[in-house]
């Protein structure tokens, strides 16, 4: 242990930066992860080098790799990633070599609502600030060749309306006839900016050119971004890469950075970011914090090549795809495992009496603002009510064969019995097993039980599937995940969703997996519906195409792919003790 525990958690001091944090390569030599692989960026944070996976002398093992998803969150989140830290070291309690393999946050959220996302309490990854901001530089590589791909888009466009083909051929290059109004690849920015949404570009004359609309989108949005945490190696990104459309051609044909040979240079931009990044948590278990794709938008997890190391050095990896079962953890299986090829062997819903009382008819929560005394006092029968909502996760996670093991992440103002009605509940709708964790207060003794439960379901024998095969039409998926996971009656397209649909099937794309872009504060497309809605239509309204990162992604209700700040940003408690270095108001 590193820092001496206190119960109940001081509020007066920030856990993580008052922790004795040891160096690095230390932590890491516990796990026979040798010197030679690291490349340090201080004491305590680390890449590891991908020579690693092809060393015949590193160890080659094969770690229990769990998932952890949630219900249905609140707009404050249910602890997820503190879960995901907490049972990594409940798992070190009691004798196990773990990993928690988790994203970098984007500084949006950070500084918007979220605020620091390296877990919470006694179950934190450190250094906290180092995690939550710029790490060692991955988000701003992303945003570096996406915005070079996107200035040598434009650059293309103009000199092409300005010089004939014999000068193109002269140069050795081919025109490539980019139609402007078919152009695919926008800008990104890793900050909440909501002006930036829909733009103008070009304004200015024909010299700023060619006039037409653009706009921004966050970097963690970004299919590069997507690409990075589905690629297994540097020759595998350099492909990737190579395969993005950025445009149609006014012939209707797909231009992609290869054609507009930029791959190569994005590639050099991404060499280092596609080592993954090594830290700890507050009881010394190693901790993978590697990519950090949105999972309303892109897939929502960590990066394929921090497993493939973690899992050859532990015991257990646990990892965390984003929000509900119904957003990460379908994409955790149907897109980074089936790409991956590592499977789970058990999967963790995290669940709150707060979430649950939401989906029963509870008040509306609203980030910055107090809870209602619903959320604060015992409430049985609100509880009873959104326990739908819990149901309809299990059922998720069974439709993929998988045990189940519901993690309560506990609240000072629970009360036994909102807890033995949840555990009750959880195991008539066939969990596994259903377990108090209170490691936010305790560490890793406080997820002990959760971690002795997980190491069982983990041992038994279950039967690994997809929700869908890679052959169905695009349609064909889409209504699959429509009906089997969100609960929806009917789906409805708009023309632009169907046009789309006929372009990339014409394209050669149709086989590729879906990556549903929706809210995660509801089942269904409506944030506003909560509970376990059933028999709603589900409209598509539009699909975008990921070809690099490999899949498409259909727009559904109001989904912006670039967040705007609220009333009372994150960023107004936060500030720095110039004497002492210590950052404020992060956590």
């Amino acid at each position: 242990m590193s820092i001496v525990r206190k119960n109940p958690v001081p509020h007066d001091i920030d856990i993580a930066q008052a922790a004795n944090i040891k160096p690095i390569s230390e932590i890491a030599s516990r796990y026979s992860l040798d010197e030679r692989f690291l490349e340090h960026y201080g004491s305590e944070k680390a890449k590891v080098r991908l020579e690693f996976l092809n060393d015949l002398s590193s160890p080659n093992k094969r770690a229990k790799y769990i998932d952890v998803t949630a219900i249905t969150p609140t707009p404050l989140g249910e602890g997820k990633t503190t879960t995901t830290v907490g049972l990594a070291q409940g798992l070190g309690f009691i004798g196990k070599k773990a990993i928690a393999n988790i994203r970098q946050p984007s500084m949006g959220p950070t500084f918007g609502i979220k605020g620091g996302a390296a877990g919470g309490g006694y179950s934190q990854i450190v250094p906290m600030a180092d995690f939550n901001l710029h790490l060692t530089g991955d988000i701003h590589a992303v945003s570096a060749a996406h915005n070079l791909c996107a200035a040598a888009l434009d650059a293309r466009m103009y000199h092409e309306s300005r010089w004939s083909d014999a000068y193109f051929e002269k140069l050795g290059l081919k025109k490539l006839n980019i139609d402007p109004y078919a152009v695919l690849w926008r800008r990104v920015l890793d900050m909440n900016d909501r002006p930036l949404r829909k733009m103008i570009l070009g304004i200015g004359g024909l010299e700023n050119g060619p006039l037409r609309e653009g706009g921004f989108d966050i970097s963690v949005a970004s299919e590069v971004m997507a690409i990075l945490a589905l690629s297994t190696s540097l020759d595998d990104l350099r492909k990737r890469l190579g395969k993005i459309v950025l445009a149609l051609d006014k012939s209707g044909k797909a231009v992609t950075t290869e054609d507009l040979k930029v791959a190569g240079a994005m590639t050099i931009l991404m060499k280092d970011a596609l080592k993954p990044n090594i830290l700890q948590t507050l009881e010394e278990q190693l901790s993978f914090v590697h990519a950090g794709p949105f999972a309303n938008i892109a897939h929502g997890n960590s990066s394929i090549v921090a497993d493939q190391i973690a899992t050859r050095i532990a015991d257990y990896v646990v990892t965390e795809s984003g929000f509900g079962s119904d957003m990460g953890f379908e994409k955790f299986m149907d897109i980074k495992c089936r790409t991956s090829g590592i499977m789970p062997d058990a999967v963790v819903l995290v669940a709150t009496v707060r979430a649950l009382k939401m989906h029963g008819g509870g008040p509306k929560v609203t980030p910055g603002k107090p809870l209602s005394t619903a959320y604060t006092q015992e409430n049985l029968e609100l509880l009873r009510k959104g326990i739908a909502n819990l149901e309809a996760h299990l059922a998720i996670i069974k439709k993929f064969g998988l045990p189940a093991v519901v993690a309560i992440n506990s609240f000072p103002t629970d009360t036994t019995k909102e807890h033995d009605i949840i555990k009750e509940a959880a195991m008539k709708a066939g969990a596994f097993d259903a377990v108090v964790a209170t490691n936010w207060a305790l560490g890793g003794e406080g997820a002990a039980d959760l971690a002795r439960a997980v190491d069982k379901a983990a041992s038994t024998s279950s039967q690994v599937k997809f929700l869908y095969p890679l052959e169905m039409t695009i349609k064909e998926k889409i209504e699959t995940i429509a009906h089997e996971v969100y609960g929806a009656g009917s789906i409805t397209y708009t023309a632009e969703a169907n046009g789309a649909i006929e372009k990339f099937t014409s394209l050669g794309y149709g086989n590729l997996p879906i990556c549903m872009a929706k809210t995660h504060l509801s089942l269904s497309h409506d944030p506003t519906v909560k509970g376990a809605p059933r028999g709603f239509t589900f409209p598509v309204k539009d699909l975008r195409l990921a070809a690099g990162a490999g899949f498409i992604y259909p727009l559904t209700g109001e989904i912006s792919t670039m967040p705007g700040l609220p009333s009372v940003p994150a960023y107004m408690g936060m500030d720095i003790d110039t004497t002492t270095g210590m950052i404020k108001g992060l956590s």
